[in-house]
């Protein structure tokens, strides 16, 4: 069942989108039972229902893809050293919150090959070897690809063709903001905060004229009960949060949580 799309987008018929009421996402897999991006927080989001897991990456100084969302290492493991600078190895020594080790996007990939991933490349160098994963692990479908960078989602779209789906740009999230629509075939999905500064940006215009673009309104990162029931009452199609008991509970309440338990 695609979710509330018009039937003449070609966003309607994406497999990850395919979902029977708002997507719930595990924002970094949830960071309240287990550091941020770690495997046991993925984990935790998974045995608890979710199906929906946001993550980031980096690449390593020899190439390899990792699961984590600064450049620098000094807020979570108390290292002052960035990820692009060190090996593999090195960084496998590591300890997030001085508990867990960082995973590669390969091993969530694989431990997880039934869940769909929101995957924000943070970095130019990891563009390449993302795409690489995606189509070795044939994840097309289960991937929405996210970024700051209009440049970088311009390539990882043409890198992967017309299969894949990305989220918009600021620059496009902007036309769909102050225009009410978008030019060019890509598939895209919005995922934005609720507002930037003074400036609203999730309102009931701006998820109308996503709904007449065909692209589905993803908001992040939402840990409060009141927004989240603000938000879905204005027809969003997935909320993005850190409190994942806290999102589930909320979707339970209004009859719109779809999980594994």
């Amino acid at each position: 069942m695609a979710p509330y799309l018009c039937e003449s987008s070609p966003m309607a018929t994406h497999p990850y989108l395919d979902w029977p009421g708002p997507i719930p996402f595990a924002h970094r897999g949830g960071n309240r039972a287990a550091p941020e991006n770690t495997m046991a927080a993925f984990e935790h989001a998974a045995a608890i229902g979710f199906r929906y897991l946001e993550t980031d990456v980096h690449r390593s100084a020899d190439g390899v893809l990792v699961a984590f969302h600064d450049e620098n290492l000094l807020r979570t493991c108390g290292l002052d050293a960035n990820i692009a600078d060190l090996t593999w190895a090195q960084i496998a020594e590591l300890r997030v919150d001085g508990t867990e080790p960082i995973p590669r996007m390969l091993d969530l990939f694989e431990r997880f090959p039934e869940h769909r991933f929101n995957v924000d490349c943070k970095a130019d160098a990891a563009l390449e070897p993302l795409v690489e994963l995606i189509n070795a692990q044939g994840a097309l479908d289960r991937v929405c690809i996210g970024s700051f960078s209009f440049k970088r989602l311009q390539t990882i779209r043409r890198r992967l063709g017309p299969g894949s789906l990305t989220c918009l740009s600021p620059i496009e999230t902007i036309c769909l903001l102050v225009f009410g629509r978008l030019f060019g075939s890509a598939q895209r999905a919005a995922q934005v905060p609720p507002g930037h500064g003074r400036i609203t940006v999730v309102s009931r215009r701006f998820v109308r004229n996503a709904r007449r673009a065909g692209i589905p309104v993803h908001v992040w990162t939402i840990n409060d009960a009141a927004e989240i029931h603000r938000l879905l009452d204005l027809d969003v199609d997935g909320v993005m949060t850190d409190d994942i008991e806290l999102l589930r509970s909320v979707y339970a309440e209004r009859g719109v949580w779809v999980g594994d338990t």
